[in-house]
């Protein structure tokens, strides 16, 4: 949960929105309770508890309120219809037991949610518009960055191009502040971290009976429910199978065994447009900066931090994988003992990012010298969130907005003239008392 404000007299302005505070939502997504949609909403009031603290009292009534729900909401509306539906009026039920502007609860669209973390991004790092020291809106000329976002169940990229963007699916037009923005914008169903996570658990199941990904040294018991439970595990679900049965699966340490089973995720050989990315979708080259987020930073800042490996060149981000992939279970376990419960898939989440990038989206040494792996940009949070309230909310206007703000430019310039004058007459009565000074007096 994300908790944004500015100033109420301003909403038509821009650089002013900013995070007031955010929570972190304990348990799976709202998706998760399908099963159980009440415990969808019980599970936001922890987190709604808190709003009430950090808001002013007054202005609780004024306050919209909005949940938007991604990927995970996006799979489950797939499979089940109605158990989604559910789900949303179950958080919709918690939602308006709250003194809030409770204004819905709606599945973003993948196309949404890429456009969305774009708009985000930008916004944070002014790239649409700034507010100079003269007291006037301007236009910055270094352009927009591209943004790409991995999450649970999807992944996105989103970059303004100049390229011809041959599938119109993927093409978004934005006029934001009185300028066309033409972007490009895909996203990855079944290619967040966790869902691919799942997809290898199942080829490892089949395949190998051992996870080249995981740590040597490291075993657990697999329910077979949590594996094919998922769509997007559909194709290797086996046709007959004991959902609650566990299977001991153990970790092998095999950087290479691991790339194969994470090659097999993509699909490079279809393609009816002049390039694609993979699975025969279209993307133009990859273009200026980027600034990558989410699980992309958490990955990264685990080798950079963690592991103390560099990652500025694709070529040290191979080696940092492989790296990380050698790793047994108890020197992972040595380095970093308070992340025991994630350590066992940093290898695979790490080879994924790798491979994603370099042969995915196709990023080469000097593109990928333009990707920042951030999670904030100053005090806010990175990601769709804010995109989506700054829509719904209308704080970005199409056209441009006034270009004075507080002071008059003609203002300033009338008193930077008259303190240089005062400046000069100073500057010229003080020569004239030090000449006067050395003049020999005449009797």
């Amino acid at each position: 949960m994300f908790i944004y404000k500015w100033p109420a007299d301003k909403e038509n302005d821009t650089g002013i929105v900013g995070q007031h505070s955010s929570c972190d939502v304990h348990g799976g997504g709202i998706s998760s309770y399908a099963d159980n949609p009440p415990g969808a909403g019980q599970s936001l009031v922890e987190c709604l508890d808190q709003a009430l603290q950090d808001v002013p009292k007054e202005r609780h009534s004024g306050t919209p309120l909005y949940l938007g729900a991604t990927a995970g909401m996006r799979l489950l509306n797939l499979t089940s219809p109605e158990a989604s539906a559910n789900v949303l009026a179950a958080v919709t039920q918690t939602l308006t037991q709250y003194p809030f502007d409770f204004r819905g609860a709606r599945i973003l669209s993948g196309q949404d949610e890429g456009v969305f973390g774009w708009v985000t991004a930008n916004y944070l790092l002014e790239n649409f518009i700034k507010y100079g020291w003269v007291g006037r809106w301007f236009r910055p000329r270094k352009g927009t960055l591209g943004a790409m976002d991995l999450g649970g169940a999807s992944t996105q990229i989103t970059f303004e191009t100049a390229s011809p963007i041959e599938d119109p699916t993927s093409e978004v037009q934005l006029r934001l502040y009185g300028q066309l923005y033409r972007v490009y914008t895909h996203s990855f169903l079944c290619y967040g971290r966790d869902q691919v996570l799942r997809r290898l658990l199942a080829s490892a199941l089949q395949a190998h009976g051992f996870h080249p990904c995981w740590p040597r040294g490291y075993s657990t018991h697999v329910l077979l429910r949590d594996v094919y439970e998922s769509p997007c595990t559909a194709a290797q679900r086996p046709q007959t199978f004991n959902s609650s049965a566990r299977i001991s699966l153990s970790g092998r340490s095999d950087p290479a065994l691991c790339r194969g089973l994470i090659s097999q995720l993509f699909n490079f050989s279809s393609c009816r447009f002049s390039r694609c990315s993979f699975n025969g979708i279209f993307q133009p080259p990859v273009a200026g900066n980027f600034i990558a987020f989410s699980a992309f930073f958490y990955t990264v800042d685990f080798l950079r931090t963690v592991m103390g490996l560099p990652v500025a060149t694709l070529q040290q981000l191979e080696a940092a994988v492989v790296t990380v992939c050698n790793q047994t279970w108890s020197e992972l376990l040595a380095r970093a003992p308070g992340e025991r419960a994630r350590l066992p898939d940093y290898c695979a989440g790490a080879m994924f990012v790798q491979q994603l990038l370099s042969r995915g989206y196709r990023f080469d040494e000097r593109t990928f010298g333009g990707v920042t792996f951030q999670k904030k940009a100053g005090d806010t949070a990175v990601g769709w969130a804010l995109g989506y309230m700054l829509n719904l909310t209308n704080l970005i206007p199409a056209d441009p907005p006034g270009l004075r703000k507080g002071t008059d430019f003609s203002s300033w310039v009338v008193l930077l003239l008259l303190f240089a004058a005062m400046l000069l007459a100073a500057f010229v009565l003080l020569l004239r008392q030090a000449r006067s000074a050395k003049s020999p007096s005449v009797i």
